[in-house]
């Protein structure tokens, strides 16, 4: 049975590529169908009657016509905007950096229906948060459970003993923790203090209500931040593009 013509589904602008002069081709994230690229003919023109609900970072209804190479999008709704994302470049750079590691992590046409919750919810979060950072530390360890490289933050990954409360250390090769003992056998590994694999749990193992209550230093930030950018470059082999871009906007700590 042929599919029809003509489909839709919501979802999340996550990456624009402009296409000849006036066109673009939108990657999306969407609830049932994963990852998807569609065609937006004369997109950046000015008279355009879609760009408005397709702009990145918007929670969008999308209509599509099938194409033999790439579908085309014939109609969008906006359902959410997210204006706050689009008029503070702070919270702009931050939302940017989530849906980057979403177009990096995930496949084409690979339905991850909570995958997608989370990054809606993240937008959200972000549009409201007192504390960005974070939502988007919660955002990164839901993601990698999501995609299966959650990190073992419970006992050594080496000899499997329950850590105990000092510090040890965090090793991206390994996907986890390491005791102190077992940490000089491993390279690049880098100290994770008491406080800082407490608060890793917390947010590996809550929901957002729960962690947006904590109130962390800026220096227990910091190498919270260290800790999960080390794991999410090794993972991709290479570092994020968009965190260039957030560290410049990224205001006093």
């Amino acid at each position: 049975m042929t599919s029809p013509r003509n489909y839709q589904t919501e979802a999340v602008v996550i990456k624009k590529t402009k296409l000849g002069e006036a066109d673009s081709i939108l990657t999306l994230y969407t609830p049932r169908l994963g990852k998807i690229q569609g065609f937006a003919k004369s997109l950046r023109k000015p008279k355009s009657k879609m760009a408005g609900h397709l702009e990145l970072l918007t929670h969008t209804m999308v209509v599509f016509a099938r194409g033999r190479n790439l579908d085309a999008i014939t109609g969008s709704q906006t359902i959410t905007s997210f204006l706050p994302l689009k008029t503070n470049l702070e919270l702009a750079s931050r939302a940017l950096y989530a849906t980057e590691l979403v177009d990096q992590f995930t496949p084409g046409h690979v339905e991850n229906h909570p995958l997608f919750l989370l990054l809606l919810e993240t937008l959200g979060h972000l549009s409201q948060a007192s504390d960005s950072e974070i939502a988007l530390r919660h955002f990164e360890l839901h993601l990698l459970n999501e995609v299966g490289y959650r990190p073992q933050l419970q006992h050594c990954l080496s000899c499997r003993t329950t850590l105990d409360p000092v510090v040890n250390s965090f090793s991206p090769s390994a996907g986890g923790t390491l005791c102190p003992d077992c940490s000089h056998a491993q390279s690049l590994t880098q100290p994770l203090s008491v406080n800082a694999l407490k608060v890793l749990r917390l947010l590996q193992d809550s929901d957002y209500t729960t962690v947006s209550r904590l109130r962390i230093t800026p220096e227990l930030s910091g190498e919270l931040e260290g800790v999960t950018r080390t794991y999410l470059r090794y993972l991709l082999e290479r570092e994020v593009k968009s965190v260039a871009w957030l560290d410049t906007l990224k205001g006093p700590r």
